[in-house]
């Protein structure tokens, strides 16, 4: 059983990093490491497997081993969650009875990432893959990096259908957001993500909380503990300063896994090695990289 229900659920998750060796294999002390640093800040959530993770570079059996990492380093101290990846039906199922074998409290549904089809059949692929877990289920919905999506009305239709369908993980937008959690009526948690941008009015709008990246995770959680106590010019004061950075390294995913990483990278005093194909730092990038960095500060832990 899970140790956290979605009532549970709020404020800032941190989404994990693949983190390599020179070779270009997954690196189990930097992992733990990741891990370490993310509880030390006081995250609310865990989450794995996700687009940071780039999940689309690992195989499946490397997918499994992640979950197995992450559940044993995380130790159920916070909600934990991971992102389902795979082309059929059956793929996401057996990445679902994994998650459900290490301990997780809820997985993360991405669309299939092979053609592009109408909002129909997409609701029948979540429906079958909710339908074969207890677990709680979340919808990702991103459009904009997926290339396909669902409409604020057919995510309501598909949570009407499947009653264990129940948060959603969006990646747009406050407006947009702000257009989802009306259509849900709020029944929903609603968590949003592109680096934590708008992140103050993303709270105001009635978002449950933010799966992030860990380059930045301190700040947006301590400006979550702000906007909770009533006290929005911290909150706002803690966004702003780590505004600059999020907004240079969420100028797309490979931006973000190239430079995200290498600022976390930066901020813990750990080098980060790439997994070819990537996106590769430029010097003028490099040298924003350690002027954040600097200005940033070292992650707690």
């Amino acid at each position: 059983m899970p140790n956290f229900r979605p009532d549970d659920f709020h404020g800032i998750h941190a989404i994990l990093y693949a983190l390599f060796d020179v070779n270009e294999q997954l690196d189990r002390a930097a992992m733990r490491r990741q891990v370490e640093i993310c509880l030390a800040t006081g995250v609310h959530g865990m989450a794995a497997l996700g687009l940071a993770t780039e999940v689309a570079k690992l195989t499946g059996a490397e997918r499994r081993t992640i979950m197995d990492w992450t559940a044993e380093d995380t130790a159920g101290k916070v909600p934990l969650a991971f992102t389902i990846f795979g082309s059929s039906v059956a793929e996401q199922i057996a990445q679902v009875r994994h998650a459900e074998s290490v301990g997780a409290d809820w997985v993360i549904l991405q669309p299939p990432p092979v053609g592009s089809y109408g909002a129909p059949e997409y609701i029948r692929f979540f429906g079958r893959v909710a339908e074969a877990t207890d677990l709680p289920v979340a919808i990702q919905n991103a459009p904009a990096f997926f290339g396909r999506g669902l409409s604020s009305d057919e995510i309501r239709g598909l949570v009407t259908l499947h009653p264990n369908i129940r948060l959603i993980k969006g990646e747009g937008p406050v407006t947009d957001i702000a257009g989802l959690i009306e259509r849900t009526e709020g029944r929903m948690p609603v968590f949003n993500g592109r680096g934590g941008l708008e992140l103050v009015d993303n709270f105001r709008i009635g978002c449950r909380g933010m799966i992030l990246a860990p380059d930045c995770v301190d700040y947006a959680v301590r400006a979550y503990h702000a906007f909770r106590a009533g006290d929005e010019v911290t909150a706002e004061a803690e966004y702003t300063r780590m505004l600059p950075a999020a907004v240079f390294v969420m100028q797309g995913i490979e931006n973000l896994i190239c430079y995200g990483k290498r600022l976390f990278g930066a901020r813990i005093g750990i080098p980060i090695h790439d997994r070819a194909p990537a996106m590769r730092p430029s010097e003028i990038g490099l040298a924003m990289v350690a002027r954040f960095a600097a200005g940033l500060g070292r992650l707690p832990g």
